[in-house]
């Protein structure tokens, strides 16, 4: 049992790396896109906000992917289970980061568990409650940024608009360091959290953790460390989807993209509610472009990008529950 717990964990972490590499795109894109730092010098920095982040956020998020999403009790000394929902994840994460499309790993870690306990209880082993508010979240996450980030932008236009470019581009290639940090941070407080939480259920339901289900400090740092890691290799296909193909940037609207999804991560992540990073920059990138005009965003490349969205959940449930169906037919699940 003890080996495969600590394999499941490992995978864990490497599904954080990979929650890392896909979202450098989310917290670095505007801020390479505008030139404010370079591809390295910026990974680097998102990196260090990201491992920093728990510093500032508690672990609520990770208790409602944790105890949620699915009853801990079909998970309950089936370490398999977990080891199923992560296998998928990573899948459907890697396949998407290798062609270019931002897409959900907090979605994609969700629809991992819920395929699992589908095969093992059915419908009563997933809240859908829970899964309810997630799915809310998929289409709020994005419009609030998107909303947010075309306020931010219209007030900022109204302040700054009869001021040469020149001038309100060396101010604000200073402000986009600040909200490059705040987005970085948010990003790191909230999907960090998702590792902790699929780890801790882990710990909880093989009786690692006694009777009580908390968050050991060594998995706050592992999983902060893990995420820090993935975002310094950088997805960089992502990122010039992001920060170059969606819409045309410049240091003003790359600050107001990155502030507005700053909030909105700040919000959600005290709340407990896990959402996509990507979701939330991409709505704010694309509020930012349509006030210049709404053919500033290229249409068809967010098309690709939300169907990407759409995919995820299901995707990951289908693999995660065949992956689980397969260790039972082997006789390694519980």
């Amino acid at each position: 049992m003890l080996t495969i717990v600590i394999i499941t964990i490992a995978i864990a972490l490497v599904f954080d790396f990979l929650n890392g590499m896909n979202d450098a795109g989310n917290s670095i894109a505007t801020v390479v896109a505008t030139k404010v730092l370079s591809p390295k010098m910026a990974v680097a920095w998102a990196a260090f906000f990201n491992f920093i982040a728990f510093l500032i956020f508690g672990v609520s998020v990770a208790k409602t992917i944790g105890k949620g999403v699915v009853d801990p009790s079909f998970v309950s000394g089936d370490p398999y289970f977990i080891l199923a929902a992560l296998i998928a994840a990573c899948i459907w994460v890697f396949f998407c980061g290798q062609n270019g499309l931002p897409n959900s790993v907090s979605h994609a870690l969700i629809g991992g568990l819920i395929g699992p306990a589908l095969i093992k209880g059915g419908i009563h082993a997933v809240y859908f409650a829970g899964i309810t508010k997630i799915l809310v979240f998929i289409v709020l996450a994005p419009l609030i940024g998107f909303i947010m980030g075309y306020f931010f932008m219209i007030i900022t236009l109204l302040i700054w608009g009869k001021k040469p470019p020149a001038k309100v581009d060396k101010y604000y290639r200073v402000l986009q360091l600040v909200s490059s940090a705040a987005f970085s941070l948010g990003h790191g407080g909230n999907d960090a959290q998702k590792t902790m939480g699929i780890i801790t259920i882990l710990l909880f339901s093989t009786g690692y953790l006694g009777g009580e289900f908390y968050v050991p400090l060594w998995v706050v740092l592992s999983a902060h460390g893990a995420i820090a890691l993935g975002t310094l290799t950088g997805a960089w296909k992502i990122i010039r989807t992001l920060g170059a193909k969606l819409t045309h940037l410049k240091p003003v609207g790359g600050f107001c993209a990155e502030t507005a999804g700053a909030l909105t991560l700040f919000g959600v992540t005290a709340l407990g509610i896990p959402v996509s990073t990507t979701h939330t920059i991409t709505g704010a990138i694309m509020g930012v472009g349509v006030t210049r005009r709404v053919s500033a965003v290229k249409w068809g490349v967010a098309s690709n990008i939300v169907t990407a969205w759409i995919l995820t959940i299901p995707a990951a449930i289908g693999l995660s529950a065949l992956i689980y169906w397969i260790f039972t037919l082997l006789g390694f699940s519980v």
